[in-house]
């Protein structure tokens, strides 16, 4: 492939450059055009992302002609994608709609007749040749829909109706857009950080660090076959190589209450710029790690926490799971569509912690929506002891059928067989996630009056798995505890080589989230499935209801399928 050329730029910047000088010629040109316009990009970004005028009111769009379309979602981004790199999606090529690529000139590819296509996704139709566009012959293909060379677009292509002050803003943005590289990128490296946020614990620290260590010198050993491949493979060797970058993972230790984390944040990225943040551990909730990579655009994929933001407006954090809320989510509507009790019939007890408090927020907002009518909550306080004498008076009190216990203190378990063994017809719900390894210590007597959410694969599931996978993830599957630090670790691996490989040279944040989530599901250890999609945050979306069996080493019973959230 030959370097770069910027056949737009003024005449004394036409020269063959490497791509990140390319990059910077081409952030020369852009601020200058963008500079001397009046139009507001923060407009113009609005009306990309989420099809609104900066009036407020829906862009005007029409697809096949004269038909209206609600562009508030059938939005630019909805299909070129945040990023402007343009998507596959059904045999149907979308193309880029950044200034980098507009404002310069396309090349087809290889058209490849159906029957020869078979699963070589990549060589879909590719947009054919046309010539750079202008200010001017851009306005004109987004209001009529002939690009440069009089080429008609896809009658699914909206066209827009847009006075020329919008119409201004609007292509302001595009020019911005996906322009200048992303930070934490060289021209042989990408840099992450991960964070490790409070008092977490030794081996849980060492544990993660470890499997990251893994991750990178996986990563780093394929360089060796890259140069190997170049002296072979000519053209498109070279095109990989320029694409390819070591990994180099550094670590941002966060100190003191999470109060104070935002601050060490910015000053942590303020010394060494990242190009996005890759698992992470915290001693409580993740939400000021969210909320600093949010604020600030930076991708944060898949921190090791079961309490994550839960949010459909968020977009820069993807997150393994719900955590605990999708455990209490689960309990709801397995007992709806599985047990039948009614809401009269129900007491959920709540240690008033981040832990209890998810839960009962996840079952809550599950039952509300199902339709059900509130059940009875007792709060315990963050430091009050509850035994079984305490949870015998409850039962008395309110003689439910069912009792959410969402608690992980010490008497919990101890307290579950001095309750039921005097209450034959009573059943317990409790979390895996929370109970942990106590939830094997449950007495064999009870075990078939207590139901457990189980957010993982079944271990039948995990062991077949473990069989048919590669070595370097066998050792993962094997694990001895609940935490699954490793083994979630090497998921992320899995993950981020995926989206470093298909940004090809593109090394825009807004783009990596981009193509994650246009990855097949994946088959990896832990979860049932990780499955992606554009604004999916929460790759796994399920959880099993089990039971434990008898025995020392009790086997797991499903309860229920898949539970989807």
């Amino acid at each position: 492939m030959k370097p770069a050329e910027f056949t737009s730029l003024p005449l004394s910047l036409k020269r063959p450059v490497s791509v990140l000088a390319a990059a910077a010629l081409f952030t020369v040109w852009l601020v200058a055009t963008v500079a001397g316009s009046t139009a507001d990009p923060k407009a113009g970004e609005r009306m990309y992302r989420d099809g609104i005028l900066p009036t407020g009111a829906p862009m005007p769009a029409y697809i096949r002609g004269d038909i209206l379309v609600d562009s508030t979602s059938f939005s630019c981004a909805s299909c070129h994608m945040r990023g402007g790199l343009g998507s596959i999606e059904g045999g149907v090529t979308t193309p880029p709609t950044n200034g980098p690529k507009l404002y310069n000139p396309a090349y087809g590819g290889t058209i490849l007749k159906q029957t020869k296509r078979l699963n070589r996704h990549q060589y879909i139709i590719a947009p054919s040749r046309r010539p750079a566009y202008t200010d001017q012959t851009l306005a004109a293909v987004l209001r009529g829909g002939v690009d440069p060379a009089g080429k008609v677009l896809d009658p699914v292509m909206p066209r827009y109706r847009l006075d020329d002050p919008d119409m201004a803003a609007l292509i302001s943005y595009l020019k911005s857009l996906s322009a200048i590289f992303s930070p934490g990128v060289s021209e042989t490296t990408i840099r992450f950080a991960t964070v490790i946020a409070g008092d977490v614990p030794q081996a849980e620290r060492s544990a993660m660090l470890a499997a990251l260590k893994k991750v990178e010198l996986q990563r780093n050993n394929q360089s060796k076959v890259y140069q190997a491949r170049s002296k072979y493979m000519g053209g498109f060797a070279e095109e990989m190589n320029l694409a390819y970058r070591k990994f180099e993972f550094v670590t941002w230790e966060l100190h003191g209450p999470p109060g104070t984390w935002r601050a060490q944040l910015e000053e942590h990225y303020r010394r060494n710029p990242v190009f996005a943040l890759v698992g992470g551990i915290a001693a409580g909730e993740w939400r000021p790690v969210h909320d600093f990579c949010e604020d600030n655009r930076i991708p944060a994929l898949f921190p090791l926490t079961d309490l994550p933001v839960v949010s459909e407006s968020s977009w820069y954090t993807l997150y393994f799971s719900k955590g605990y809320y999708q455990e209490g989510g689960t309990a709801a509507r397995f007992i709806e569509r599985s047990l039948g009790i009614p809401a009269t019939s129900i007491v959920q007890v709540v240690r008033d912690d981040q832990a209890g408090r998810a839960l009962s927020q996840g079952f809550d907002d599950a039952w509300k929506e199902l339709g059900q009518a509130p059940v009875k909550t007792v709060v315990i306080g963050a430091e009050q002891r509850i035994d079984s004498k305490e949870l015998a008076g409850l039962v008395s009190d309110y003689s439910p059928e069912l009792l959410l216990i969402w608690d992980s203190s010490a008497e919990a378990v101890p307290s579950l067989a001095t309750l039921t063994a005097s209450n034959q017809q009573l059943q317990v719900m409790v979390s895996s996630g929370l109970l942990k390894e106590k939830v094997w210590g449950l007495p064999e007597t009870i075990r078939p009056r207590v139901l457990i959410t189980w957010p993982y694969r079944l271990p039948t599931s995990e062991d077949s798995l473990a069989r048919r996978a590669p070595l370097k993830m066998k050792e993962s599957v094997n694990r001895s505890d609940n935490s699954r630090i490793a083994s979630r670790i090497q998921s992320l691996g899995q993950v981020l080589q995926l989206g470093v490989m298909h940004m090809k040279r593109n090394f825009y944040r807004d783009t990596l989230i981009d193509v994650i989530s246009m990855i097949p599901d994946q088959d990896l250890p832990d979860y049932e499935r990780l499955s992606f999609g554009p604004g999916q945050q929460y790759a796994s979306k399920g959880c099993y209801i089990v039971q434990l069996g008898p025995g020392a080493r009790p086997e797991l019973i499903p309860k229920s399928d898949w539970v989807i959230h």
